[in-house]
């Protein structure tokens, strides 16, 4: 249970605890402002706390906003400020400060007071978010757009917020505001218009976004199950229900926006689950094909490269300036113009094929024609949407006048995944002539690609293979700060997987690419973990994982290895148990820690209220 403190003077017929309970808060009031410190004390500091002006007059989705979502250890509204536990001694503090400032009374004090508004009046809690300000306390202000919430400061002002409220729809704003402010084409015009409904009819019933995500998921794996069938009306079925689990998808995160139920774990689930789901209807639709008698897992194995690939490009460039100087790319200006013109910004968001788009098309293909057909469409869009986001991203680079911080250097350092073989390199090897990061990485990826693609498993391979950890190695022997350093990552996903995926084609046995699928699979789901660990500041996965796996190098090394020494259906074993490994190494950590480790919800913000 929450507490909200009620302080000020009551107004007669003012709903505002009503409002407050009917938002989990177990309400007291305060008669000054010596009495709200004393409430305060008596309130457990594993609870929510809020205090609140009893002269608030605004709509409820306002306080809900500024009072209730668990992403932010401190935030305020007008006339009401609240604190998590993580943020209750500063609260403390604060209140602290402004009853010895007034005297104990809830008038006088600080003479900073903050603007409501409609009018303007001295209020509490205002006043504490202004102190927590001056502590240099970090408070959250949602923005409220034509929500109301205001303290008025006379009987006319009051009136005057009254009719405010009254003259907005406040359930309309609420179901915008659950939209993603920035979505694709096929989600804003095709998904959203009637999903957000879904969504609130998922709220009254008291359905949280982690069940609605659950749903999705098992929703795509039965449409992975329909497409391994082999059969036209599988593959039916199974695009229709790959189009009602990406409804889904959409309506998790709306729910979570619409009734404010961001947490831990769903935003693990909510991050890691579309991986799954894509990659196992990958799957399916090549057990589908093989059923007809066609061998489509090196074609979705390449999706997934593929896939997973351009995705790292768009992780490391966003980290690298994550926190870097003012963008002086004459390419961001031309971009931020492009975005001007109303028709550009859809035409740009559709060419990059996002998800929405991405799913639609793989849904109407497989109704409609064959899986190798989808596949190929599939390899062609992602390359032609990964080759223009990886230009602008270099165009970016290269004419940008910035600094990269030690935390984007850190984060690309986290990205590139080096194990032990890596680490042990570079404290041992001579400094010399260190050449470009990315130049590095690119000639040991190409050295290792062509070797597996011309001569195969053999001594060339396993040569080329160390050659490749030598230089991996020197990749991240300095700290990551060039322009184009957010490309080594990048390099070392596509000479990791594209290794794997030649050697197991070559192998040319039954069962050794959907082995390779399998290791692919775990190592890219390793590699989203990250990411997302990053993305919520919790930094990048415990060192001993990254060892235990091997390190993107070793792992390299290892199939190579495997590959040259076994025959072909010893390797498709070998490729088999590593994916196994892989995989229970990297879910049973990842479970514990997005389950247990307290790590912050990462989720994309709603249009603005």
């Amino acid at each position: 249970m929450s507490t909200a403190i009620l302080t000020g003077q009551p107004v007669p017929g003012s709903s505002i605890e009503t409002d407050l309970r009917s938002l989990g808060f177990d309400v007291r009031v305060a008669s000054d402002a010596a009495d709200a410190e004393t409430l305060l004390a008596q309130v457990p500091g594993e609870q929510r706390v809020a205090v609140v002006d009893a002269r608030f007059v605004g709509h409820v989705h306002a306080l809900r906003l500024g009072l209730t979502d668990p992403r932010f250890p401190l935030a305020a509204v007008p006339g009401a400020v609240t604190a998590q536990p993580a943020g209750r001694q500063a609260l403390t503090r604060a209140v602290a400060r402004e009853n010895s400032a007034s005297g104990g009374t809830a008038r006088g004090g600080a003479p900073a007071r903050a603007q409501s508004s409609v009018g303007d009046v001295d209020s509490l809690a205002d006043r504490i978010v202004t102190a927590l300000d001056a502590d240099g306390a970090d408070v959250r202000r949602p923005e409220l757009g034509s929500l109301v919430a205001a303290v008025p400061a006379d009987p006319q002002a009051r009136n005057e917020a009254r009719q405010a409220v009254a003259a907005v729809d406040e359930e309309a704003v609420r179901l915008k505001s659950a939209v993603k402010a920035r979505d694709g084409f096929f989600t804003t015009f095709f998904i959203s218009p009637y999903s957000r409904y879904i969504a609130r009819w998922c709220a009254r019933r008291g359905l949280t976004p982690n069940q609605v995500t659950t749903a999705s998921l098992i929703t795509a794996l039965i449409a992975a199950g329909c497409a391994a069938t082999g059969t036209r009306g599988g593959f039916v079925a199974a695009g229709v229900l790959l189009i009602a689990s990406f409804v889904l998808d959409c309506t998790d995160g709306q729910l979570a926006r619409y009734s404010l139920q961001y947490s831990t774990l769903g935003a693990w689930l909510d991050a890691t689950f579309d991986r799954a789901k894509e990659y196992a209807y990958y799957a399916g639709l090549a057990l589908g094909a093989a059923r007809g008698g066609d061998d489509v897992w090196a074609l979705a194995l390449g999706a997934m490269v593929l896939q997973a690939c351009r995705h790292v490009v768009d992780f490391s460039f966003n980290e690298a300036n994550h926190d870097a100087d003012a963008n002086t790319s004459p390419t961001a200006a031309l971009s931020d113009k492009l975005d001007s013109v109303g028709w550009t910004v859809w035409v740009r968001r559709m060419i990059v094929l996002p998800i929405g788009e991405r799913w639609a098309m793989i849904a109407v293909l497989t109704a409609a024609t064959t899986p190798r057909i989808t596949f190929y469409a599939l390899l062609v869009g992602c390359a032609f949407a990964a080759t223009y986001t990886t230009a602008g991203r270099l165009l970016r680079s290269v004419t940008r006048k910035a600094r990269r911080t030690d935390r984007a250097a850190q984060a690309l350092t986290d990205l590139a995944d080096s194990g032990p073989l890596a680490e042990l390199l570079v404290r041992v090897l001579p400094a010399g002539v260190r050449i470009p990061a990315p130049l590095t990485a690119v000639v040991g990826g190409v050295l290792l690609v062509l070797a597996a693609w011309l001569d195969g498993p053999g001594l060339s391979l396993v040569g080329a293979a160390v050659v490749y950890v030598l230089l991996s190695a020197d990749a991240v022997a300095r700290p990551l700060k060039g322009a184009l350093d957010w490309l080594v990552p990048p390099f070392f996903r596509a000479a990791e997987y594209g290794t794997v995926l030649i050697l197991a084609a070559q192998a040319d046995v039954n069962g050794a690419l959907p082995a390779a699928f399998g290791l692919v699979a775990a190592v890219a789901y390793h590699h989203y973990d990250t990411v997302y660990r990053i993305r919520g500041n919790a930094g990048a996965p415990s060192a001993w994982l990254v060892r235990a796996i091997g390190g993107q190098e070793g792992r390299t090394l290892l199939v190579a290895v495997l590959a040259t020494l076994l025959t072909a259906t010893q390797f498709k074993v070998a490729l088999t148990v590593l994916a196994v490994v892989v995989a229970l190494v990297v879910l049973v950590e990842s479970i514990r820690f997005w389950v247990s480790s307290g790590a912050p919800a990462v989720h994309d913000e709603g249009e603005p209220a």
